[in-house]
């Protein structure tokens, strides 16, 4: 395993946190604009539909995606201008 590849994990690990926190506050914002309520369906809520569940599963889905691999990018190509090297 490459030296920078070890050297990243760390740093890797907590832009894997801070993209999941963003992710999250991203995804909360856009279903009160598309749900125009605060929390998004519970898969469990007998109270919704299949189309309002599906819906928030992958809406969460995707934004949660889109952040982390932005994310995950920014610090590789970050990581590449600091050291010379990519990290992968």
């Amino acid at each position: 395993m490459k030296a920078s590849k070890i050297a990243y994990k760390p740093v890797g690990l907590a832009l894997g946190a801070v993209s999941g926190m963003a992710a999250g506050l991203a995804f909360r914002q856009a279903w009160k604009v598309i749900g125009h309520e605060d929390e998004a369906p519970a898969a469990t809520d007998e109270q919704r539909t299949w189309r309002e569940i599906l819906l928030a599963a992958a809406l969460q889905g995707a934004i949660f995606a889109v952040v982390r691999a932005a994310v995950d990018r920014a610090g590789a190509a970050t990581t590449r201008r600091l050291t010379g090297t990519w990290p992968g």
